[in-house]
């Protein structure tokens, strides 16, 4: 499906979760309303334990809210049952986390290919698409390499490739700089906006890592489980977007 000029990437309305029952209840999200559109890589920012993470958890589909719409890509997660919603994120939706969670025993080629194995694809087929994607963001010299001979960097790279592997709608990443030094934070940033980016996907990031807030479109900053401040960032102010991608680096 193409993404209209006017259909919100991402739409939450009234959206609530609570954790516990009676005097033990916690209110993680209260009352977010907020719409992302497609095309965009948008950072959402605050401090530890104001619910980006369970915020991302429900857009992705892995938790259910408490009370709220959430429509995803143009479809109501609210009116998917479990087996429904485990097939759209596996068609839709991309992962990049803190930590890698590479397979030590698999290449990197193997490692970015998961995803299409599971989804029945032939084995050659799936190296092979994995190693166009690795080749993109610079690793195609390390396609054979395993994850103790790579740096954080690279690792991280794997990891993007992973995400992306399906052709996924919608890439959620969860501190993806957390783990590395400023220069690797930056280049992993700088690749998922050439890679991932794109008129009709949309990329979500959690970070803490203020020095890559510059790679953000948008920047929505949250607070005791609300949205306090939505930023749309002029293009100037995003440096380095587009690096230059170096097998090396990182």
């Amino acid at each position: 499906m193409t993404a209209t000029a006017t259909e919100a990437a991402i739409a939450l309305r009234g959206v609530t979760k609570e954790f516990g029952t009676g005097d033990t209840k916690v209110a993680a999200l209260s009352d977010i309303n907020l719409e992302l559109p497609y095309g965009e890589l948008v950072l959402l920012v605050g401090p530890s334990g104001c619910g980006k993470t369970t915020l991302i958890s429900i857009v992705a589909g892995l938790l259910d809210a408490t009370r709220g719409e959430v429509d995803v890509l143009g479809r109501s997660l609210n009116r998917m049952g479990g087996g429904r919603k485990v097939r759209f994120r596996g068609d839709n939706i991309g992962f990049v986390f803190q930590q890698y969670n590479l397979l030590p025993a698999l290449t990197a080629a193997e490692n970015a290919c998961v995803p299409l194995l599971i989804s029945g694809w032939r084995r050659s087929k799936a190296v092979a698409r994995a190693a166009e994607l690795l080749t993109e963001v610079g690793l195609g010299s390390r396609l054979n390499s395993y994850p103790n001979q790579l740096s954080g960097g690279q690792q991280q790279r794997v990891a993007i490739a992973r995400a992306l592997v399906h052709h996924p709608r919608l890439l959620v990443c969860d501190e993806p700089t957390a783990a590395l030094d400023a220069s690797s934070g930056r280049t992993v940033m700088g690749l998922i906006r050439k890679v991932a980016v794109q008129a009709d996907r949309a990329v979500v990031v959690v970070t803490h890592d203020s020095r890559v807030y510059d790679f953000g479109d948008r920047i929505v900053s949250m607070a005791d489980g609300r949205v306090e401040k939505v930023e749309v960032q002029m293009k100037s102010r995003r440096e380095e977007a587009d690096p230059q991608i170096d097998a090396d680096q990182g």
